[in-house]
């Protein structure tokens, strides 16, 4: 049966609605149902806007980017590819880290837009001036990219969450279980605590390699 359209909704509604359930629920609880329920409507109405969950969480996650995009520039260096670039990371992370399971939703996602393609050739455009190749350019990118992502996914994961209040990963406990191996016991200090020290220390190390490797 074709889903019917209803007039009053708009994919903008169902996504607006979606992101903040998401906030209030993560990714499990982010249903077609739940959504639809809070705009008033019939779960199969939301078909009409997209085929399904997937769909949806693309469309997520392109505006998760063009609100990212409307915050650009917030301390960039302009010329400076090393600033630039930590710049465009530093700023990725705290888009996602706007949304309950942000990096969840990001990752791997098909962008519905080309919105994305301007602020992506001025990233590396300003690499290839800096000397790197554009294949060069587009693997430093990348490598950059996955890294923040996969940061993000594990900080989300088991650091403190904002949105319920729970307080991460307790590595009191972790380290009590692993006490017969102290190295593997203390690392956890590291790894599960001081998320934004770990962040800059990670995404240096990245550019450092980035630098070492691909710039010649």
């Amino acid at each position: 049966m074709t889903p019917q359209r209803t007039p009053k909704l708009d994919r903008a509604q169902v996504v607006d609605a979606a992101l903040n359930l998401l906030n209030e629920a993560g990714l499990d609880g982010l249903t077609l149902r739940a959504i639809a329920a809070r705009l008033d409507v019939k779960a199969p109405a939301l078909y009409w806007h997209f085929k399904d969950k997937q769909a949806l969480l693309d469309e997520m996650a392109t505006e998760m980017l063009r609100r990212l995009t409307s915050r650009a520039g917030e301390g960039r260096a302009d010329g400076d590819w090393r600033q630039g670039y930590l710049a465009t990371m530093r700023a990725l992370r705290a888009e996602l880290l706007r949304y309950r399971d942000g990096a969840k939703v990001y990752s791997g996602a098909r962008f519905t837009d080309t919105g994305y393609a301007a602020g992506l050739d001025a990233s590396l455009r300003l690499l290839v001036e800096a000397g790197f190749t554009p294949a060069a350019a587009a693997r430093a990118w990348q490598t950059a990219y996955s890294y923040t992502i996969g940061y993000v996914i594990e900080e989300q994961a088991m650091g403190p969450n904002p949105f319920d209040g729970g307080e991460g990963y307790d590595v009191d406990a972790r380290a009590e279980r692993l006490a017969a191996h102290p190295l593997a016991a203390e690392s956890g200090r590291v790894m599960f605590q001081d998320f934004d020290e770990g962040f800059e220390q990670g995404l240096a190390a990245v550019l450092a390699g980035v630098e070492a490797t691909l710039l010649r």
